[in-house]
């Protein structure tokens, strides 16, 4: 099989509009939890989230392409436009044929669908834009890259819940690997922080009213965040003969179903998926210095994933360092694998450990190193990253130092 680099990086989220910006947020520890700026936001229960503030659209996109670019797929865009820009593909003619995209995402464009669901059944309109859908499908914002960066090969949209970036960045590197694609742009893109997004979400009562805490005995649920992160994936032999600078490799992905309950995690579904991920890699578990956890902040989650990571490491568990990133940009739900790649790739490149932030204190059921409030120096040769989702489906990638 091809190796597999990542040579390209762009992203938008609560902590940054760009890698930079998101990195030294991540290395101060600070969190972009706040109150969401919402229309009704007096109906909310949960009236907090990590929104991308400030943002204007019609400071990035014309008016005839807003018509066809909902949220999600206008951070998609942004990202992608970094990631190609500093992979230096921007003018490849002759790669075309040999590229392709895979994007995950669990809302798609959520934000056109509430929007519209308001005009009709509130504002009894009979009558919607004809690009509704086309704006709310689930590929769009996939499409809109293929189209934007002439990517004629492999193109296709992951939706399975919150390990959707996760699983599409393994697909991307799966095509690379099979030698179906030379470069691929993955990642994943949400925008379901609109009204209908936050009520559907309060209806399953795992929210917090206050922050996220993962791994912390005063935890009080999960924070809802939105943003996008987008990469090149290239194959190594042809990103070192033109001499990219590559931010890391990606040498091991698995994808397995807890085949269990359709919102409980399963500690035996979450370990399997990170040792075949280590045997995938054909790393011991004692090669991987870091891992960043799926960790929501709810009881369920972050008891059930330190079981199965005191499972894969045995007593090795006490001396792997583990933090979860969505105490500062929440959780981004089909994006947030590929926010989250960015605090792996940071550990590799600079041997800096992004922390588990809010965090207050132990829960006997989480001893583990999880890097609590401040960021860690230490060199970090390889990693993990989990993606354990609603419906049992699980992804977990192996980063490494280039």
């Amino acid at each position: 099989m091809r190796r597999v680099v990542i040579t390209g990086r762009g992203t938008v989220n609560a902590l940054g509009r760009d890698v930079p910006e998101t990195l030294a947020a991540m290395r101060a520890g600070h969190s972009a939890i706040g109150t969401l700026e919402l229309r009704d936001l007096d109906r909310l229960s949960i009236r907090i989230g990590a929104q991308v503030r400030g943002y204007d659209e019609t400071k990035h996109f014309g008016r005839a392409e807003l018509t066809f670019y909902d949220r999600a797929t206008q951070f998609a865009i942004l990202s992608a436009r970094q990631a190609v820009a500093e992979a230096g593909l921007e003018n490849d003619p002759d790669l075309a044929d040999r590229a392709g995209v895979v994007l995950g995402t669990s809302g798609g464009g959520l934000t056109t669908q509430d929007e519209n669901f308001r005009a009709v059944y509130e504002a009894g309109k009979n009558r919607v834009h004809p690009f509704v859908v086309p704006r709310l499908m689930a590929n769009a914002a996939a499409s809109h890259l293929s189209m934007l960066h002439d990517l004629r090969g492999p193109a296709l949209t992951v939706s399975t819940a919150c390990a959707s970036s996760n699983h599409a960045i393994a697909q991307a590197a799966q095509i690379i690997r099979a030698g179906m694609a030379d470069v691929m742009l993955t990642g994943g893109a949400e925008a379901m922080l609109c009204f209908g997004g936050v009520k559907a979400w309060e209806g399953l009562r795992v929210l917090s009213s206050d922050t996220c805490r993962p791994f912390c005995a005063t935890r009080s649920g999960m924070v809802q965040g939105e943003g996008a992160g987008v990469f090149v994936l290239e194959d190594r032999d042809r990103a070192l003969a033109r001499g990219a600078t590559v931010f890391g490799e990606i040498v091991g992905v698995a994808m397995n179903a807890d085949a269990a309950d359709i919102v409980a995690p399963s500690r035996d579904g979450a370990a399997r998926a990170m040792m075949a991920a280590l045997r995938d890699a054909g790393l011991p578990a004692g090669e991987i210095g870091y891992v960043n956890a799926h960790g929501t902040g709810t009881a369920a989650n972050d008891r059930t994933e330190c079981a199965a990571i005191r499972d894969v490491f045995g007593h090795a568990a006490q001396d792997v360092i583990v933090s979860s990133t969505k105490s500062m940009h929440g959780h981004c739900i089909g994006a947030t694998g590929a926010i989250e790649l960015l605090a792996c790739l940071m550990a590799l490149d600079e041997g800096v450990v992004a922390p588990t932030a809010n965090w207050r204190a132990a829960d006997p059921e989480c001893d583990l190193d999880v890097v609590p409030n401040v960021a860690r120096k230490i060199p970090v040769a390889a990693c993990l990253s989990n993606a354990f989702a609603f419906g049992g489906m699980n992804a977990v990638v192996v980063l490494a130092r280039p």
